[in-house]
């Protein structure tokens, strides 16, 4: 069976295969040249997507020598997830995405099945709400772990 994104187009289309696919199931290149990670989850609808998918997708860019990252599932988001996903510039497709992209697929528009593909991701500029903080809490030492280093290092 052919992949969905080698039948909109897309080259250098490529599924990983099993649990060594390094956080990527399927790598495809879009109509701008740009290599792409897809992470996929088909999940229930009550079952929803949290944030290891975001961090496996994303720590494969650099395996796969891509430039963006995609998580395409048949269920929804965590919130922490789409946080996560914004911070890294990771697309989100979910449920809704995927039954547009499907619909555009049948009427045969390629373009607007595209173009929710590679629409840019929703990004979030600014993260770690407490770095802006004038009042950074403390990260207490470990004084049993600097005591041994100290001992270990000869200070």
């Amino acid at each position: 069976m052919r992949s969905i994104y080698y039948l909109l187009g897309y080259t250098g289309v490529y599924k990983t295969l099993g649990s060594r696919d390094f956080g990527a199931d399927v790598i495809f290149t879009d109509r701008h040249g740009i290599r792409n990670v897809i992470q996929a989850k088909r999940y229930s609808v009550d079952n929803t997507v949290g944030i290891s998918a975001v961090q496996e997708v994303y720590s494969s860019m650099r395996y796969y020598k891509a430039k963006k990252a995609i998580v395409i599932t048949s269920s929804r988001f965590t919130e922490p997830c789409e946080t996560l996903a914004g911070i890294n510039h990771v697309k989100l497709l979910d449920r809704s995405d995927l039954v547009k992209m499907i619909e555009a697929f049948k009427r045969d528009d390629i373009r607007e099945a595209r173009n929710i593909i590679e629409a840019e991701p929703r990004m979030i500029l600014e993260s770690w709400s407490e770095a802006n903080s004038t009042e950074l809490n403390e990260i207490r030492k470990d004084y049993k772990a600097e005591k041994h280093i100290s001992k270990v290092m000869g200070d």
